[in-house]
């Protein structure tokens, strides 16, 4: 009898044991279900959400797609040799384009307003550009840019990323680029909507390449010493105008060919002794048209006067005069390049006698002998940066 109710009560312990934990688990899995019901989002709330991401993917598409369509109508201008016009391709669709860089400020910029510019593709063990401030990465362009102001090289660097082409577009490089062609005459964008707008649009000349002209003709020679015949000669020669953006410039006519020319005019300071230096200005005049005047003359050497170049003959140094050479030429544009063709308007020789002070001035007739300049660009010109923008 004791071993039954030994038994017997171990068998009702065992069943209240069983019976306790099957109700903790049943509250158990009922306080997770309600958990769970709580952090997922209900029907309606999960509808709204997948509708709004689907609108926002395809907002997405069809901005990437619009921005694909002007990458290619750019790069197929560019093909063509219309550099220029492939950045301008965006004028058309201010709205658009300005809607886009909203929207890559919009990606980039995280929920503490810290702007994060760009990622790496791949773990790397080595610093990522992205890991330096925008400060530092700002001041990377204007390096780019340069004091040449080569601001295709700018465009072509807003291509890398979205983050690469905010700063790109970054107004205060723009408006620097602006200040250093124009001066205090472009104080004011209006009636532009951009630094960028007027860099682009407004008439200018360009500083990475030279503006080149090719003159021909036929000239009679002498007669033989029997008068049977008498030779005729073609001339050809090449006008050179390179521009800097400090208004300096420099001049060269030679028989020489571009391809041996054009490297030697890179600097400032050419090692030429025809070249011819001096400055020039835009003035743009009430027929709304752009004139380049450029001043240009002979660098002064020092010479050792005649006197001392002998101990027994001392003769006075013959009086020379300074001779400077004015020049004016019309902006326009030629073939699928902007800003790329000079026409001749006037070319003038003033000449000034230091013993007298006087000044005497000589108007060469413009004629077909000056053919236009235009211009061509010189990747060499902008391969290296000396100072930032």
């Amino acid at each position: 009898a004791e071993s039954k109710q030994n038994t017997d009560g171990t068998v009702e312990g065992g069943e209240d044991e069983s019976t306790e934990d099957s109700v903790m688990q049943l509250e158990l899995s009922a306080f997770r279900a309600k958990w769970m019901s709580e952090l997922q989002p209900s029907a309606c709330e999960q509808t709204g959400f997948s509708k709004t991401a689907d609108l926002k993917r395809k907002q997405e598409l069809a901005k990437e797609k619009k921005a694909r369509e002007l990458f290619l109508k750019a790069v197929e201008e560019e093909q063509n040799g219309a550099v220029y016009e492939g950045f301008l391709e965006n004028n058309e669709n201010d709205g658009e384009i300005d809607d886009l860089l909203a929207y890559f400020q919009q990606q980039l910029t995280l929920g503490d307003a810290t702007m994060k510019l760009c990622e790496p593709e791949s773990d790397t063990s080595q610093v990522h550009i992205s890991a330096l401030p925008f400060e530092v990465l700002m001041y990377i362009f204007r390096w780019v840019v340069s004091c040449d102001l080569d601001l295709r090289a700018l465009e072509q660097l807003s291509l890398v990323c979205r983050g690469f082409y905010i700063c790109a577009r970054d107004p205060e490089i723009w408006r620097s680029a602006c200040l250093r062609v124009w001066g205090r005459s472009c104080t004011k964008m209006l009636p532009f909507l951009s630094w960028r707008e007027m860099f682009l649009e407004r008439p200018r000349v360009r500083f990475d390449g030279v503006y080149i002209s090719k003159t021909s003709y036929i000239r009679q020679g002498e007669e033989s010493l029997d008068g049977f015949y008498r030779a005729w000669h073609q001339v050809e020669y090449y006008r050179y105008l390179r521009f800097f953006p400090d208004g300096q410039v420099i001049m060269l006519t030679t028989p020489e060919d571009p391809l041996a020319t054009v490297p030697r005019l890179r600097s400032k300071n050419p090692r030429i002794d025809s070249t011819l230096f001096g400055h020039y200005r835009l003035s743009q005049d009430t027929d709304n048209q752009t004139k380049v005047y450029v001043v240009v003359s002979k660098r002064k050497e020092e010479k050792v006067a005649d006197y001392q170049r002998s101990r027994f003959c001392r003769r006075n140094p013959v009086p020379e005069g300074e001779r400077s050479f004015h020049v004016g030429l019309q902006l326009s544009s030629g073939g699928c390049q902007r800003f790329s063709k000079l026409v001749w308007i006037h070319h003038s020789c003033y000449i000034t006698y230091r013993s007298t002070g006087e000044t005497v001035v000589t108007a060469f007739d413009v004629d077909k002998m000056y053919t236009p300049l235009f211009f061509a660009r010189v990747k060499s010109y902008t391969a290296f940066s000396e100072h930032p923008l």
